[in-house]
């Protein structure tokens, strides 16, 4: 196994004092590569499980441009591809989104099932 670099390291303890702040305690929290899943978006993909044993499916978004309508069902798809890799559904369905949010789109998530960070 690959030992995670430096700025990984950073980007997931950032994530996890964010969650915790907000209340959500993991005790297991991996990364999953876009290319395992088959897609080619630039998007970091965390499989996590809390101290409940549920799941939890967290994606985080950083991109310069508008997250819009198209975006939502393109999560969603990906969401799907998550499910099947891991053989599982899962309890908990977050997106952290760094970019300017449609409004349309954030209440499609919300519709969806997902917590916007």
């Amino acid at each position: 196994m690959d030992k995670p670099e430096k700025d990984e390291i950073d980007t997931m303890r950032m994530i996890v004092e964010e969650l915790r702040q907000k209340g959500k305690i993991y005790k297991k929290l991996d990364e999953v590569q876009p290319k395992q899943l088959g897609i080619r978006n630039k998007i970091k993909i965390y499989h996590a499980t809390d101290i409940h044993g549920y799941f939890t499916a967290l994606f985080m978004i950083s991109q310069k441009s508008r997250v819009l309508m198209k975006d939502v069902r393109k999560m969603e798809e990906i969401y799907g591809k998550l499910m099947v890799f891991s053989d599982h559904n899962f309890k908990y369905k977050m997106i952290k989104i760094e970019a300017p949010l449609c409004s349309k789109a954030q209440k499609a998530f919300k519709e969806t099932g997902w917590k916007i960070l």
